[in-house]
């Protein structure tokens, strides 16, 4: 006989099925992946140079996507590099032209989903121990703060010096991090000068403690000082972990791009609410007012340009010998497949 109330049930049981089916198309639609659990190195991950990736995990992108993300952080993208490369970490989120870096020593490693269009690293002098600075060829025999030493404030660094006729050994270079260690090493004189990122660089700009020389925090800053687009920060992997992970791969770029999205239309509140309460170092409105500078600087897309990538090669050969352009196989550095799927997903 016919029993209503196991109809109803039926009924009600399909129903939730089907809310959750419709709750979760990503889930249901997933490619397995080849690898849920990725460790993700990164080199100062308070900077806004990685607020997308700080973003995408805050937010539960990276969960959305099927993967359970532990983020390794480290002094400066050299050091994050050199955890991926030891085998303590599968990916890098750092700076593009560590692939081109890697690439002329043998290396192959390939950018998949771009966080920055511009580097958002300024560099400034101490007006307390170099007050009668005039141009970058006083720097000769001072002491220069990076994040970590051969990271991409370094390389920055390097392009300033190189223009004026100086070469790296002409100066001491001292890792200093990217938050309050670099605040205090500049504030007490320890070194002469800076190149680092934001929030940091706006913190002492605005209280006058800062003279800044080179600014790349804008696309017109980048434009003056490296003549072209330059792709900044990325997630990177070796060339063999993208071919073998590609559905992995491919879940961690739509994680990215879904939080360059978000970006797109943030307000300074959503900002606040969504990074730890550590990353403001202390001051609030500073910490938006840098936001308001390095905005334009987010990848809108994930997608790294041909210009950009070769805007990368010039500068590195500039000042390294080692870097020859024609023996760089750029479309090696960073592949467009997985941004381009993201970038239709999202619409961003």
């Amino acid at each position: 006989m016919h029993d209503p109330q196991l109809s109803r049930r039926a009924f009600a049981t399909a129903a939730a099925l089907s809310t959750a089916a419709l709750s979760a198309p990503a889930l249901l639609a997933q490619t397995p992946l080849e690898k849920s659990k990725i460790a993700i190195a990164v080199g100062g991950k308070a900077a806004f140079y990685y607020l997308p990736l700080t973003i995408a995990e805050q937010l539960g992108y990276f969960k959305a996507e099927g993967l359970e993300v532990e983020i390794s952080d480290f002094a400066g993208g050299s050091r994050a590099l050199q955890a991926v490369v030891g085998g303590s970490a599968d990916v890098v989120s750092g700076a593009y032209e560590h692939t081109i870096n890697l690439q002329s020593k043998g290396q192959k490693f390939q950018a998949f989903v771009l966080q920055g269009r511009a580097p958002q690293i300024a560099m400034g002098i101490s007006p307390k121990t170099m007050p009668d600075y005039q141009t970058a060829a006083d720097l000769r025999g001072k002491k220069i703060g990076v994040s970590a030493p051969g990271s991409s404030t370094n390389m920055v660094a390097n392009l300033i010096l190189s223009r004026a006729g100086l070469k790296p050994g002409d100066v001491s270079f001292i890792g200093v991090g990217t938050a309050a260690g670099a605040l205090a090493a500049f504030r007490s004189g320890q070194i002469d000068a800076m190149s680092n990122t934001d929030p940091v660089m706006t913190m002492l700009e605005q209280k006058g403690e800062i003279r800044i020389i080179a600014d790349t925090r804008t696309l017109k800053g980048t434009l003056d000082v490296f003549g072209g687009s330059m792709p900044a920060g990325c997630l990177y992997a070796p060339v063999e972990f993208v071919q073998k992970n590609p559905n992995t791969v491919q879940a961690l770029t739509n994680a990215m791009v879904h939080s360059l999205k978000w970006l797109q239309t943030a307000g300074p509140s959503d900002i606040v609410k969504a990074v730890p309460e550590a990353y403001l170092l202390g001051d609030r409105a500073l910490y938006l007012a840098a936001f308001d500078k390095v905005r334009e600087a987010i990848s809108l897309d994930g997608l790294i340009t041909d210009e950009g990538a070769r805007t990368a090669v010039r500068t590195l050969a500039s000042f390294d010998p080692a870097i020859k352009i024609d023996k760089i196989d750029l479309a090696m550095t960073y592949t467009n497949t997985f941004a381009r799927k993201a970038k239709e997903r999202f619409k961003a």
